[in-house]
């Protein structure tokens, strides 16, 4: 996947994805389009949260969005969205009828946490999907996507005038090292699968470890506890997974607010 940075460019797990009719959609492009959403779907979140609730009726000029007016335009769109290309129904209440410029006066956490609630029915729909051979349901989920990205970057503008910083541009939070010895690490050292055709080469190098998948660089990441690692350019972070003998069975990837779960085959 080259169009957008999330997982490709953070540890480079998952490769690029061609857009092919098929009657049972390949894991890889299925992750390709939840990595888009996650991204703009996670920035979005942190940038609403980000924002004071004492500017959410900030705009530029008289004839744009509020910051609010965008929160309650991207919940029900994507509803709208998700629900056409997932083919599944949001039930409308009476609240949800009420005019868009009443709705973007509600308050802030009113608003950040209906938008969580459609991102998270965008996740449902998402799995839903068996085919990316419908034409009309490609075109809802790009959609979507593109109507969270576009947003984004509007919003993105507004925190800049307003002195703000969008969370895109923000660096990692700072974390903390510590050492393992090579014992310590060698348990991690193996072969991991995410999605069939999906893996990561986990490899012990100097008090650290290199992970590469199956298409990928290599990436470096260091120990935060016995179990926990991450890295140091991007924010993402791994924790190992054990079972009740000590013996590691998997790893968990946390990014984007989404934990994915890959398991040790070697």
């Amino acid at each position: 996947m080259t169009l957008l940075r999330p997982l490709l460019c953070a540890l480079s797990l998952l490769p690029t994805v061609q857009l092919v009719a098929q009657s049972t959609p390949p894991v890889s492009v299925r992750l390709a389009y939840q990595n888009v959403g996650d991204r703009y779907g996670s920035l979005l979140v942190r940038a609403f949260d980000s924002i004071p609730a004492s500017r959410y009726d900030f705009r530029p000029t008289p004839v744009q969005q509020s910051i609010g007016y965008i929160a309650q335009h991207l919940e029900r769109a994507n509803y709208d969205l998700c629900g056409t290309f997932g083919n599944m129904h949001h039930a409308v209440t009476a609240r949800d009828s009420l005019p868009d410029t009443v709705k973007a006066r509600w308050p802030k956490d009113t608003l950040v946490r209906r938008l969580r609630a459609s991102l998270r029915f965008c996740d449902t729909a998402l799995d839903r999907v068996q085919a990316f051979d419908s034409f009309l349901g490609v075109t809802y989920l790009l959609g979507f996507e593109t109507d969270l990205a576009e947003h984004y970057s509007q919003l993105s503008s507004y925190m800049r005038l307003l002195g703000m910083v969008p969370p895109s541009s923000l660096p990692p939070a700072p974390r903390t090292a510590i050492t393992l010895s090579g014992p310590a690490l060698s348990p991690f050292v193996g072969v991991y699968e995410l999605a069939p055709g999906l893996q990561f080469d986990v490899k012990a190098v100097d008090g650290a470890l290199d992970i590469k998948s199956t298409v990928g660089t290599e990436r470096r990441l260091y120990p935060s506890s016995a179990n926990d690692f991450f890295a140091r350019d991007v924010d993402a972070q791994i924790t190992f997974v054990r079972d009740a003998g000590g013996a590691v069975t998997g790893l968990v990837l946390h990014q984007m607010g989404r934990d994915r779960m890959a398991r040790k085959i070697r």
